[in-house]
């Protein structure tokens, strides 16, 4: 199905124009019919009126008005005639319909998709009665579906919760109108899918020995460190499977990113064991450095003489000092060191 823009002009004006005046005209036409009703010119003209008065109603259902970025499907006995896509007040085919599938589809906030009735009667909490009719026109803006937290383990089997913006537009309104069921619903489940299918390639934190890209060699690709790569290939993925509805994917971007709360609290131990382990090893190198420094100053000075095992005493007391984690308090050696 492709689209094929409906060929009117703004006539609506027009018409509504030259359908006010005929119904003055009829009205009139009406009065004088009764007047003359004894006359056979007078029984015509009442008839004639009376028939106009009872049908002309229906060239209301022609009058289509749209707003900028608004397109409005039409069909006519069950066949696609066309798309009008200009703001503007129009006159069409009385007869012809206008299709929207997700009408009364609302994309929440959330993510999940909330129908409304037709009818657009619904309740308010103050026990108001709200009274809305859901309109058949396809809005051309670019609209944002921002889909709920996901729960999806990583390459390495962690469990993460992860949730996306996608920011969205319809570009083909004959294939969302047609080529499926729900263009809205139909958006919202390919999100989800295309969200798996990646996170389930990216460990959370990089990771040894795991390919990201496909190219056969490990990287250091993650969902926390390749934000912006992950993203663009969410959108890519979702872009591929909505290109049958008439959709088009603007941009993708993660609004999200955790551990799942049942390893939460271990991951945190970990990162902090790991950080530990780090900050350990800068300490020790730099503690070493600075043993053997203050061997070489000595030693070129040539202030003490200090045999190895002297020398061995104070690499470990100056070790000690050096990476402890309080402040050493030093003991005065009032006698001989010997």
């Amino acid at each position: 199905m492709k689209e094929k823009i409906y060929t009117t002009k703004q006539r609506g004006m027009l018409v509504l124009v030259l359908w006010i005046l005929s119904e003055l005209a009829a009205i009139g036409g009406l009065i004088m019919g009764i007047a003359n009703v004894d006359e056979p010119i007078g029984s015509i003209l009442l008839t004639v009126c009376i028939a106009w008065l009872s049908l002309s109603w229906l060239l209301l259902l022609g009058l289509r008005i749209l707003k900028p970025q608004e397109a409005l499907v039409l069909t006519l006995f069950g066949r696609y005639v066309g798309t009008i896509r200009e703001a503007g007040f129009y006159f069409v085919n009385p007869f012809c319909s206008a299709v929207n599938p997700a009408a009364t589809t609302k994309l929440a906030q959330s993510g999940e998709t909330t129908h409304t009735p037709s009818t657009g009667l619904s309740l308010n909490p103050n026990g108001t009665i709200n009274f809305e009719m859901a309109s058949k026109k396809i809005s051309l803006k670019a609209m944002t579906l921002n889909n709920g937290r996901q729960k999806i383990n990583d390459c390495l089997g962690n469990p993460v919760e992860i949730g996306i913006a996608v920011i969205w537009r319809v570009v083909d309104t004959a294939k969302a109108a047609f080529n499926v069921d729900n263009y809205k619903e139909y958006l919202s489940l390919q999100c989800d899918s295309a969200l798996r299918n990646i996170v389930r390639i990216y460990p959370y934190d990089v990771a040894q020995n795991v390919d990201t890209t496909g190219d056969g060699h490990a990287d250091e690709g993650s969902l926390r460190g390749s934000a912006e790569v992950v993203a663009n290939r969410i959108k890519e993925e979702i872009q591929s499977k909505v290109e049958n509805a008439g959709l088009e994917v603007i941009e993708a971007r993660i609004t999200y990113l955790a551990y799942a709360p049942e390893i939460a609290s271990v991951m945190l131990q970990r990162q902090q064991a790991s950080a530990i382990i780090d900050a350990r090893k800068m300490i020790v190198d730099g503690a070493v450095g600075m043993v053997e420094m203050a061997l070489e100053r000595l030693n070129e000075k040539q202030l003490v003489d200090l045999d190895e095992e002297r020398k061995a005493a104070m690499v470990s007391n100056l070790l000690v000092v050096l990476c402890g984690n309080h402040d050493a308090q030093p003991v005065v050696n009032s006698g001989s060191l010997y």
